[in-house]
């Protein structure tokens, strides 16, 4: 089985070619300076070249507030970059994984959302994440699309980076409350992602880490687990205004992993010690 990454460069994608590597599959990720996927004739050329019997679409757009302003290139990206690896995917009968995320919900609520919840994007890049979602079904026969919420991985830079950055300087931080959702270390993923593909086992799921907590008490577990004196105060959404609205609500159920035989995530607290003991490490 041959594997093609897309977004190599940044987090998931990155810690998706590394575990394959590690197990001995046939595995190649590609970042944008290998391949421009809004580049319909150069997609499809690419793709017939490599000719991978598998697709994992971890490419995205995912600066959220930007692409409020930036919405072409947003939209390039994350709709008809998508569009053109699903074709180009089913041009050769290829398996296609598409990478989605909790912002393609409005958040409102308590419960867990479930796969079957229908979306309603309260921002212009989730509106373009549940556009990909969409075209990925209308084209394709044989596809997954994994929405995922909160990543944080060795390379590049994520909410637990920030956190330790800040926390050299200070000793008191507002961080937002009232925004709940599962925080999602890339490395246990990318092993449950290659899992995925190796079956027949197709349709939308939900995977993060197990369990649900806000940004403030996220922080709160990644300053305890450093041995950081910092106080978190946890503040409203509204106390932190953003140029796009978030969802409040980011949790979502996994029972769809569960009842397809996959493994659940590891709870969320001991994915943080984890990363954190690899940072603590020195590893980027």
């Amino acid at each position: 089985m041959k594997i093609l990454v897309t977004g190599y460069s940044g987090q998931l994608g990155y810690d998706v070619v590394e575990y394959g590597l590690k197990i001995g599959l046939n595995i190649k990720g590609i970042s944008s300076q290998d391949l421009d996927i809004t580049n319909e004739e150069d997609v499809y050329r690419y793709i017939k070249s490599v000719g991978p019997d598998v697709i994992i679409h971890c490419a995205a757009y995912t600066a959220v507030d930007k692409a409020e302003d930036d919405k072409e290139k947003c939209h390039d990206v994350n709709v008809k970059g998508t569009a053109y690896l699903a074709q180009a995917a089913k041009n050769i009968q290829a398996k296609f994984m598409y990478i989605s995320t909790d912002y393609v919900f409005n958040g409102e609520g308590l419960k867990p959302l479930k796969e079957t919840d229908t979306p309603n994007p309260i921002g212009y890049y989730g509106q373009t994440k549940y556009e990909g979602e969409e075209i990925v079904q209308q084209l394709l026969t044989e596809w997954f699309i994994v929405r995922i919420s909160w990543v944080f991985g060795k390379n590049r830079n994520n909410f637990v980076k920030t956190m330790l950055r800040l926390a050299e300087t200070r000793k008191e931080l507002n961080i937002v409350g009232d925004q709940v959702g599962s925080p999602t270390y890339t490395f246990d993923l990318a092993r449950l992602l290659i899992d995925m593909i190796q079956t027949d086992r197709y349709g939308v799921y939900h995977a993060s880490n197990e369990g649900f907590c806000s940004w403030a008490e996220f922080a709160k577990e990644i300053f305890e687990k450093m041995g950081k004196d910092v106080k978190v105060n946890a503040i409203s959404t509204e106390e932190y205004p953003t140029r796009a609205v978030r969802p409040k609500n980011s949790r979502m159920s996994k029972q769809k992993l569960i009842d397809n035989g996959f493994n659940p995530l590891p709870d969320w607290q001991d994915a943080v010690k984890r990363y954190v003991n690899e940072l603590s490490e020195g590893v980027k």
